[in-house]
Order: C-alpha cells, then sequence, then structure tokens
C-alpha cells in the first residue's frame, strides 16, 4: 500500500529502516492498544514498541508484546495485553478485532500490510458491539444465543445410527456450502448498524438468577444480527432441516428479526469468509413473507 510505504519510508529516514525483499520496513513497529481493565470499567490507550519480523501478524505481534509488556514512555512493565485467539488459521473466529479502524481477523492481518496513523502507529481496538470484559477480549455470549433463539442446528432423535439420510443434491450443496463457513466471528454484527450493542449493568440488590433473566430477555428483543439469519436459511434448506423450517421462520418473524434489517449491506463487505449473507437475508424475508400469508390463510 502507498501508505505503508510512505510509513516505511518516514522510518527508515530517521534511520529505523530495514530491507527485506527489496522493500523498506521499518526495524520497530509501533502498536496503539486500547486497554481496558474490567467490564465497565474507563478506556485508556497504551503504546507498545517491538523489533520487526518479517512476515508477521497481529496476533505475533501480540505474543511479542505479552513477552515484555513495556508501553513506551513507561518505566516499568504493565500487566500483559489481553486478548483471545485459537487456530491462528482464520477458521474459529476468536481472534476478531478492530484494526486501524477495520473489524478483522488478527491472524490474517499481516504487519507489512497494515498503514499507520499520522504517528507511526497501528491501532488495536476491541469490537464495538459487544461488552468488553478486558482489553481486546469481549462477551460474545449475544452471539451465541441468537443462534439458539434461529435454532441454528437439526435437532436429532438420539445418537443411534438412523442410516445415510436423504440425499442432498450437487445443486443445493454449492449454495448452502458458503452458508457452512460461518465461524461467529461477528465481524458482520460489529459493521451493522441495527446490531446495537446490549450492555446491561446490575441493579442494587439483583440476584445472580434476575440479572440473567433480564439480561437474556434484553437480548432476545435485540436485533439477531446477519450472520443466524444466514444459518437459519442454511439449515432451512437442509433436507433434514425443512422438517423444522417452519420453527426457523417464526424466530426470525419474531422481536429482532429479519423485519429489523436495514439492508445497510455493510455485513457482506467485511465478511472474511465472503459468506453471501444479503442473498440469505432476502431469501428469509421472502420466506418469512411467505410463510406468513399461509399461516394466515390456513386460519
Amino acid at each position: 500500500m502507498a501508505s505503508h510505504a510512505t510509513a516505511a519510508n518516514d522510518h527508515a529516514s530517521h534511520g529505523h529502516g530495514d530491507t527485506h525483499g527489496g522493500h523498506d520496513h521499518p526495524k520497530k513497529v509501533l502498536f496503539k492498544i486500547a486497554r481496558q481493565d474490567k467490564p465497565g470499567a474507563r478506556r485508556y490507550h497504551q503504546t507498545f514498541e517491538i523489533d520487526h519480523v518479517p512476515g508477521m501478524n497481529v496476533i505475533s505481534a501480540l505474543q511479542a508484546i505479552a513477552k515484555t509488556p513495556m508501553p513506551v514512555g513507561g518505566d516499568k512493565p504493565v500487566t500483559p495485553v489481553v486478548w483471545d485467539c485459537n487456530c491462528l488459521e482464520e477458521v474459529c473466529g476468536a481472534c476478531t478485532m478492530v484494526i486501524n479502524g477495520r473489524v478483522r481477523q488478527a491472524c490474517t492481518a499481516l504487519v507489512d500490510n497494515l498503514d499507520r496513523n499520522a504517528d507511526g502507529e497501528i491501532d488495536l481496538e476491541p469490537m464495538s458491539k459487544f461488552p468488553v470484559l478486558r482489553d481486546l477480549v469481549v462477551d460474545r455470549r449475544r452471539m451465541f444465543r441468537s443462534l439458539e433463539r434461529v435454532k441454528a442446528w437439526i435437532p436429532v432423535d438420539g445418537y443411534f445410527d438412523a442410516g445415510p439420510g436423504p440425499v442432498q443434491s450437487p445443486s443445493n450443496q454449492e449454495e448452502t456450502y458458503p452458508l457452512s463457513e460461518c465461524m461467529t466471528c461477528g465481524c458482520c454484527m460489529d459493521v451493522c448498524p441495527q446490531y446495537v450493542k446490549v450492555e446491561i449493568e446490575r441493579n442494587p440488590g439483583e440476584t445472580d438468577s434476575e440479572f440473567a433473566a433480564r439480561e437474556q430477555a434484553a437480548m432476545d428483543h435485540a436485533f439477531v444480527g446477519p450472520a443466524p439469519i444466514s444459518q437459519a436459511m442454511l439449515f432451512n434448506a437442509h433436507p433434514t432441516g425443512t422438517m423444522t423450517k417452519g420453527e426457523r421462520l417464526e424466530a426470525l418473524m419474531g422481536p429482532g428479526g429479519i423485519t429489523d434489517c436495514g439492508n445497510a449491506q455493510n455485513c457482506v463487505k467485511v465478511c472474511p469468509k465472503n459468506i453471501p449473507l444479503t442473498r440469505s437475508i432476502a431469501k428469509a424475508g421472502r420466506d418469512t413473507t411467505i410463510y406468513a400469508i399461509k399461516r394466515w390463510l390456513s386460519k
């Protein structure tokens, strides 16, 4: 990127440049990271400087910071930055964060390809639509609760051998396979204007069960988001999943369902798996309309 090359050249002109494979890269990399010590606490920022390693991604950079968590301008190490990761292959969706203002997977964000801000730093922030637990880790329970709401699974009667089941045609497989690649990373939710952050504070004297019930009620009335809608369409298209198709459509017709979608189409632009989310949303709109008409006529 031109802007990255400019930043690299600026470092080089100050005696910090190095050459790797014919491209100028800084010997040091600066990261400006959002910190938050606990849920509901004040957010602050710290900048860390690490050695540049060719081909490093944001996760390896965070690991380097964890080894020596000394912020720029500090006189002693601080508590290491907390983040989440698992597969490091853009499969699990655990390492989602906002990098330079764009929500994405940290494991596939190569440092050499990232722009720098005016101070030559790479900005790392937690996702904006989920409550922060600490630093870059957020509470993503709402995503999984949304999957429960739309019944994004195929129920089974037991774990005995039920035979091969219905045959799925090649055309149906081609249509549904992209939807099955969803890793519940939350990128589509984070950029959705209708997906509003739900963060409930405990009332004085409120018991754990009372708080949990109030929190779940708030989640269940909020917009489910693009990914759960797409997953509902995935299981409705499955030959076995069609048996419970009506239950999923009922869920999508309820509070926080398909009618809450504003068709901003931000979701499909940031999906790391290029899932056709807007196609799923359009199909959900058609299917729920047809289902509602049939239900009304059958009364």
